[in-house]
């Protein structure tokens, strides 16, 4: 875990994320929290993620998702030298469906 992250407000956040109940829920929240290009950025990254993690190439990446190279390379390293949250989130979707 980074530590410049752990502090009273990103906990609180995570508790309030962590309390959402249903996809509703999440909608109401985030939109209450993010602006739309904000709420748009993190949604394509965890595109992006989840395509890397499915091996797929850069060039198909920018054309389905819209993504720069950079935010591509950005979510790359972060799948391969992060604190692998990408790869628990995938684990429990596959676990879900």
């Amino acid at each position: 875990m980074n530590p410049k992250l752990k502090e009273m407000n990103v906990e609180f956040l995570f508790q309030a994320v962590l309390a959402l109940e249903t996809m509703d829920d999440c909608y109401k929240f985030f939109e209450d929290l993010c602006t739309v290009p904000e709420l748009k950025a993190m949604a394509q990254r965890i595109q992006v993620a989840k395509m890397l993690s499915e091996n797929r190439v850069y060039s198909d990446i920018v054309s389905e998702t819209g993504a720069s190279t950079a935010t591509i390379s950005r979510v790359n390293r972060s799948l391969n030298y992060g604190s692998d949250g990408y790869s628990i989130v995938f684990d429990r979707m596959k676990k879900d469906e």
